[in-house]
């Protein structure tokens, strides 16, 4: 241990600042004992879905051109239904991100006069464009898409009352946010939204509920589609990728609605038939295999900030002691310069760019500036160590991701050592057990 301090200090980090962490870390071996028994089940479910598809070296391949006939696709896509319990799944490199995901998954599935219905509130940033709560080139409000909304309640929970008076004739889609994106709600658990579409689906057996699965995939011991969600939507350079995935995006869900989907990707007719994967089925099949337990490093990383973050006398959402149910950790700063100088300390603990410091930008999708840090293998992929924040109150920073849990703790460790030196923070030694 002398010998990691020595590393540590000379990586830039005080004897200060090491010791207060290494003091933080020790009072959270039990809850990490707990996380690494959610992180086997989901290991070995994985092998369980491998196993039964017999995932073979031919599946590892890839297809050029149409991509016709392509057996690791093919096999990718069963690998993910399975694995998410739903009757097929629609997993290809050709969706860009989560957003595009989440963008082909409503306008596939609605036509003009329909209506979306948000019961976890407004959804993420940049779908606000993608429905036309901000006015946007495309839009689903340009195509006759309404849209409406009910706000959780003060504690986190559905307004049960206020969905079933917002249900009518032109409801057809629940949309449901499990993360909560820039906000400083609680994240819901698989349970809780279980219990939302038991809800809904008495109201109206017909609605489609299309869970944003996005930074909570593996973290449970189930997924929203094993609860009665008829799609669940993803991007593979968050949990499931596993880190490996370069590019891609999934929705696992019914079939009619899979199809709709696979028509709206490519075209009509096709659906699908079509996308070669260029090389990329081992990273994707090999990143599913890899997620759980890249999944629980990034978890133990956000319990570990959140502890050091909350003894400083921080607002930490989730709290220190509470309950996972994404890899997203919320610190709240009511300061812009605490917010900046932290995801510099991200950044500088990054194996990639560690030398260039992130400032804020209008970043397209969002109504006001961000900053984000993060110095990754694959750009943007926040299951990797990544930090970001808009530049207004809160002043809250979203930390995410850590391909393994040694340098997520040490990005953590550096983001406090950034604050000290900029004279905004002061350490306390007393800690408590979470």
């Amino acid at each position: 241990m002398d010998r990691l301090k020595e590393y540590y200090r000379e990586m830039g980090i005080s004897g200060e600042v090491y010791d207060y962490a290494q003091q933080i870390e020790e009072t959270l071996k039990d809850r990490f004992a707990k996380l690494d028994a959610v992180a086997e089940l989901n290991q070995i479910k994985i092998l369980k879905a491998m196993q039964k598809h017999q995932i073979a070296e031919m599946h590892l391949g890839g297809t050029t051109g149409y991509g016709y006939n392509d057996a690791g696709r093919e096999a990718l896509e069963a690998l993910y239904a399975d694995v998410f319990g739903t009757e097929d799944a629609l997993v290809r490199p050709q969706i860009t991100c989560g957003t595009h995901a989440l963008g082909i998954a409503l306008s596939a599935n609605l036509r003009p006069g329909d209506e979306i219905l948000a019961i976890s509130g407004k959804p993420y940033d940049t779908l606000e464009e993608v429905i036309g709560i901000r006015p946007s080139k495309g839009s689903l409000a340009e195509y006759g898409v309404t849209y409406a909304q009910v706000d959780l309640l003060a504690d986190g929970s559905f307004d049960c009352p206020a969905i079933k008076e917002a249900v009518n004739e032109k409801t057809k889609l629940i949309h449901i946010q499990r993360s909560k994106g820039y906000q400083t709600r609680p994240t819901l658990s698989v349970d809780q939204i279980g219990e939302a579409i038991t809800f809904v689906k008495s109201i109206n057996p017909d609605l489609i509920v299309m869970v944003d699965n996005c930074y909570g995939e593996f973290v449970e011991e189930k997924e929203p589609s094993q609860v009665g969600a008829d799609m669940v939507v993803g991007s593979l350079i968050k949990n499931p990728g596993g880190g490996l995935a370069p590019i891609g995006g999934y929705i696992c869900g019914k079939s009619e609605l899979i199809e709709q989907c696979a028509y709206r990707l490519t075209t009509p007719g096709l659906g699908k038939e079509v996308g070669a994967t260029l090389g990329v089925n081992r990273q994707l099949i090999q990143g599913l295999f890899m997620a759980p337990t890249v999944v629980n490093a990034a978890v133990k990383g956000a319990v570990f900030a959140a502890n050091l973050y909350e003894n400083l006398g921080f607002c930490v959402v989730p709290g220190g002691g509470e309950d996972r149910y994404d890899i997203i950790q919320a610190v709240e700063f009511h300061d812009p310069e605490k917010l900046i100088a932290f995801c510099e300390g991200i950044q500088k603990a990054s194996p990639i760019d560690s030398h260039v410091t992130p400032i804020p930008w209008d970043m397209p999708g969002y109504d006001s500036q961000v900053i984000m840090a993060a110095g990754t293998f694959v750009s943007g992929a926040s299951i990797e160590l990544s930090a970001d924040g808009p530049i207004k109150e809160p002043y809250a920073v979203y930390f995410q991701g850590g391909l393994t849990y040694p340098h997520a703790k040490y990005g953590i460790i550096m983001s406090l050592q950034r604050m000290k030196e900029k004279g905004l923070v002061e350490i306390r030694q007393n800690t408590k057990k979470n």
